[in-house]
């Protein structure tokens, strides 16, 4: 499991680096205005869907499905009932794609109700509509995502999400060599994006093999029908964390730069979350399923141990070095061309409140697979939706008081709803299974982390070029060092603790399936 965790998390981990190039050039060409808020709250409606259907959501009900269909019934019908999910999704989200076209000013008013009578809600309608196409792609992309997943085939998987941002990155360069207005680059940036989608579907298809879902069928028979019925609530639930940043961004849109400084903000919240989380629904899912269906309780006690070691010892040193280091990152990665030294200040307030909810939405991703893998995706959507709806109201009151930092406040507020919701349940119905390691090494991975933190803190202190204005180049390195230094202090903690060694941890990448 370690190894299919590391393919998943490099990928991401690439991915999301290519991310910030792209939300680099973005910031410099567009800044925090009207035209920015615009095509970040389309891009947001967009990203949402993305990550609902090919980061985890749809993976996390096709897996358990198909590899219950290929156990009772063989290879031939696993094939057949995944033709048959391929080609009614394409069909039901081509329409998908027609009706939101249609509604869109409808759907960006409601998403975005502080545009409504000005310039900005025209804006955001004509570039969410030309990003539209994207949607169409993305269907059949999530089901062989899936199903290559459910073989246990993670690279390409993992990687191919890499055109998205090397498609956006390169017409971003093109922007910036032939400068056009604010308005048009945000028109030929929103187009791009379903270019990008059709990149990722043609290296699925030239590589996805012959008989991974044939034949190809549009099917709303009982079977597909209990299918879908349980996959829409998981894919809801495995994008809370987006669901959070839209409920955050109907409060922002009232508020002039507000819903660009949460999504820059949140941007880097999303690289750890994405390297741990998409990799958790990923990996854990096929592994408790089949340790569920062999009712092996040592085998479902190990997956759910190493992800919930996993998802903390990653996650917890990530939220306490983007606490510390804020500022200094969001000024070295975003404050270019347009975007000023206001709006680093502004965004790195808001990600000190947002990186909060980092642990809970990790938390959410680790402990989620423990209900899909027994197909129950209800329970996940309900932990989602009430921290939606507690993230809204309590946005709504701390914004009065604190503005976008309030509504940073609230949406972190809603992920522990969400983490604290799913422990309870989980424990009520059938209790999460942590083996004597785990309870052995969690307390001392939490106290490495912490004491990581306090001596990147101590560094802040010592290093004032960092947060003066230094070369930009003095900058980097600097952060670069004192990142690489924090991490190379934890990993030594980890070990003078007794939590991992180097040889274990060779040994665990290297580990085949049996």
């Amino acid at each position: 499991m370690i190894r299919s965790f590391l393919t998943v998390s490099s990928g991401t981990l690439a991915s999301r680096l290519l991310g910030f190039v792209r939300d680099s050039a973005l910031a410099a060409l567009l800044g925090t205005g009207a035209v920015a808020d615009a095509f970040l709250a389309a891009f947001q409606l967009v990203n949402v869907v993305r990550r609902l259907l090919t980061e985890g959501g749809l993976n996390a009900a096709l897996v358990p499905a198909w590899l219950r269909v290929r156990e009772t019934d063989g290879p031939v019908a696993a094939a057949a009932f995944a033709g048959r999910v391929l080609g009614t999704i394409t069909v039901a989200l081509i329409a998908a794609t027609a009706l939101l076209a249609l509604l869109m000013p409808f759907v960006i008013a409601g998403l975005a109700p502080g545009f409504s009578g000005r310039e900005t809600l025209q804006l955001a309608t004509d570039n969410a509509r030309l990003m539209l196409p994207y949607l169409a792609f993305a269907g059949p992309v999530t089901v062989m995502m899936a199903l290559l997943n459910a073989q246990g085939r993670f690279a390409l998987t993992a990687f191919s999400p890499l055109l998205f941002n090397i498609a956006l990155i390169a017409i971003m360069a093109v922007l910036m060599t032939f400068p056009q207005s604010p308005v048009r680059a945000a028109q030929i940036a929103a187009a791009t994006v379903g270019v990008a989608g059709l990149l990722q579907l043609s290296i699925l298809v030239l590589r996805r093999g012959d008989s991974i879902a044939t034949p190809l069928r549009i099917s709303f028979d009982k079977e597909i029908r209990g299918f879908l019925a349980k996959a829409a609530p998981g894919m809801m639930a495995s994008s809370a964390p987006q669901l959070l940043m839209v409920a955050g961004a109907i409060i922002a849109s009232s508020s002039p730069s507000a819903v660009s400084w949460l999504y820059f903000a949140n941007r880097l919240v999303e690289l750890p979350l994405g390297i741990v989380g998409v990799a958790m629904g990923t990996v854990l899912i096929p592994e408790l399923t089949r340790a569920l269906r062999a009712e092996d309780r040592t085998a479902v006690a190990h997956a759910e141990s190493r992800g919930l070691e996993l998802a903390v010892g990653l996650a917890l040193p990530a939220t306490l070095g983007l606490i510390v280091l804020s500022e200094p990152i969001v000024r070295l990665l975003f404050e270019h061309g347009a975007f000023t030294a206001d709006d680093t200040k502004a965004t790195a307030r808001a990600l000190m409140w947002l990186t909060l909810a980092l642990p809970a939405h990790v938390l959410v991703k680790a402990l989620s697979p423990a209900f899909f893998a027994r197909e129950d995706t209800m329970t996940p959507l309900a932990s989602a939706l009430k921290g939606v709806v507690l993230a809204i109201a309590a946005a709504f009151l701390l914004s009065r008081w604190y503005g976008t930092e309030g509504i940073a406040a609230a949406i972190a507020l809603g992920a522990w709803s969400m983490a604290f919701s799913l422990i309870r349940r989980g424990a009520e119905t059938f209790g999460f299974s942590i083996d004597t390691e785990a309870r052995r090494r969690l307390p001392r991975i939490a106290l490495a982390a912490l004491a990581m933190g306090a001596l990147l803190w101590l560094a802040t202190r010592w290093l004032p070029a960092l947060a003066s204005g230094a070369h930009g180049l003095v900058r980097a390195v600097l952060l670069f060092a004192v990142i690489a230094a924090g991490i190379a202090i934890y990993g030594l903690l980890l070990r003078l603790f007794g939590v991992t060694g180097r040889r274990e941890a060779v040994n665990a990448v290297r580990q085949t399936k049996g």
